[in-house]
């Protein structure tokens, strides 16, 4: 079965977090996109910093900044149980003006140098029979 077409409004998220990235990276950063969890992902240097799903922009923030964080109006929690401080979901009315933009690029990209990468999980041989 072919994947749906993504929406406009997807598309013009993940092209606003793509140029976003290029203006405050430049060309030597490795920014890695792939799909993650149903998202849109963008990795800096290796690790999660920006996802798109939908009309939301994923961001993963420091986590000792997390309550401070999930009281912020059009953001929620990745996981409202707690199992993933750092990670939010900020909703249009979050991002719609340009501080509110710029403020949720840049947080995210200042934490990324800190953040740890996931550990790669090892790829099953094709073809090895044991």
């Amino acid at each position: 079965m072919p994947a749906r077409p993504l929406a406009d409004e997807t598309l013009h998220l993940i092209a606003a977090v793509r140029d976003a990235l290029a203006e405050h990276l430049g060309a030597d950063a490795t920014v890695d996109e792939r799909k993650l969890f149903g998202c849109h992902a963008f990795m800096v240097d290796s690790k999660l910093c920006l996802a798109v799903k939908g009309e939301d922009l994923l961001v993963r923030l420091p986590p000792l900044e997390h309550a401070a964080t999930a009281e912020t109006p059009g953001v929620r929690e990745l996981d409202p149980r707690g199992g993933m401080p750092g990670y939010f979901w900020v909703e249009p009315a979050g991002y719609a003006t340009r501080p509110q933009w710029q403020h949720w690029v840049q947080t995210a990209l200042a934490y990324n140098p800190q953040a740890k990468a996931s550990p790669r999980r090892a790829k099953a041989r094709q073809g090895t029979m044991a």
